[in-house]
């Protein structure tokens, strides 16, 4: 349910915007009405209109009128503090990695004590893969990746030791199922939980390594599809028992889709079809589809008529465009855009300067809704956490409608 406000007053924009947000909230997740509840009546009416004048809306409320390009009482912000998260609870990186209590225990208290709009459950990209049998690297301080030394696929025979295996029951994959059920019943009734999962050629080339995946895919293309049809298969039963924790969307990183990895064809022959699969699942389970990309030239277009995403979370602009401006101009009602703080340059950038950078990424993303501030990808696991404070206050100072 869908409710155009752009030409009433700013009062009573608020009250019907929380209005179709409960209309809708009800929807989706199927709550039960008793018939002789179905009508507004004038408390419930009343209670909605004293929710919209008084108080500022929940981050889901937040959330939620952003994913259905309305305009909230702000703009959305989440910087992704993934990894960072840890260090508010003293953790190492390989316990925050491995075990969803530390996990969750770390992103409640990262998520109340920045007042971020939603809680994104990147960890690392080697979960999958390492369920998968590749032999996973902990650093002390930077996030988990394959033993180069030790690649699951050293030649095209190889392949046939990507099995399918149970992500309820493998190490890695049931672990973040078992954070995001935390994640849920701790903080979901307020704030959007989003699953994350990498995309089947990004496994892929976990365990058989960039470049002799790229190889393999002129050498032997139908070897590297099947096997990634096989990935697409663990990920959907995966993607189910995500769902079944309450999630709101799954967020499924596409990497090569993006001009410094692929072309748009190829990516479209060898993962597009995938994901496919994978994103029209999601949306037969109820649940949103987001994506990240955070690779240069991000195929928009394809990946909109691929998976028909809810949103988009991403860093650099869209091949096909000229700048973010005229990324929010194409693609800015065709799904809700996330990001694009730069957190690569956040370790050398004053305070002041990332207030800046918010300001002009809110100016050129606001207009009309459909708009979260996030960084383009993980903000730095190491880097205090004061800028990420900065980013959530321009939300907050400059963002608002």
């Amino acid at each position: 349910m869908r409710f155009f406000i752009s030409d009433i007053s700013p009062t009573l924009s608020r009250i019907v915007l929380v209005i179709s947000i409960k209309i809708q909230d009800i929807i989706f997740h199927k709550c039960y009405i008793p018939t002789n509840q179905v009508g507004f009546t004038n408390d419930i009416l009343k209670g909605y209109i004293n929710m919209a004048i008084l108080t500022e809306m929940s981050p889901r409320e937040r959330v939620s009128a952003a994913l259905q390009h309305q305009c909230p009482d702000r703009v959305p912000v989440y910087p992704i503090l993934s990894g960072v998260s840890r260090k508010l609870i003293n953790a190492s990186y390989f316990d925050w990695a491995t075990n969803a209590d530390i996990c969750a225990e770390a992103l409640i208290k990262v998520t109340d004590d920045f007042g971020l709009d939603c809680i994104c459950t990147l960890t690392d990209l080697s979960v999958e893969a390492s369920d998968f049998g590749q032999k996973i690297f902990y650093p002390k301080n930077e996030a988990a990746h394959p033993d180069i030394s030790k690649q699951l696929i050293n030649s095209i025979d190889d392949y046939v030791k990507i099995k399918k295996i149970d992500p309820r029951t493998s190490p890695r994959m049931s672990e973040h199922i078992k954070l995001c059920d935390k994640l849920v019943k701790a903080r979901g009734e307020n704030t959007p939980v989003v699953a994350f999962v990498f995309g089947p050629l990004g496994i892929a080339s976990m365990l058989r390594n960039q470049c002799n995946l790229y190889m393999d895919i002129y050498d032997s293309p139908e070897v590297v599809k099947e096997s990634v049809e096989l990935i697409t298969d663990v990920l959907i039963d995966y993607c189910d028992a995500l769902i079944e924790t309450g999630v709101d969307a799954i967020m499924l990183d596409t990497l090569f889709a993006s001009e410094t990895i692929m072309g748009k064809s190829m990516w479209k022959e060898f993962e597009g079809h995938a994901v496919k699969r994978l994103a029209d699942h999601i949306h037969s389970k109820n649940c949103m589809v987001m994506i990240h990309n955070c690779g240069g030239g991000v195929y928009f277009d394809v990946q909109i008529e691929m998976m028909k995403p809810e949103a988009i979370s991403f860093l650099h602009v869209p091949d096909d465009c000229d700048s973010h401006a005229d990324a929010k101009l194409k693609y800015g009602k065709q799904t809700t855009l996330i990001g694009c703080m730069d957190p690569t340059k956040l370790p050398n950038a004053t305070l002041e300067e990332v207030e800046q950078e918010a300001i002009i990424q809110i100016e050129t993303f606001k207009q009309d809704g459909g708009f979260m501030l996030a960084t383009g990808c993980e903000y730095p696991a190491n880097l205090d956490l004061d800028r990420a404070r900065v980013i959530v206050e321009a939300a907050k100072k400059y963002g608002q409608y």
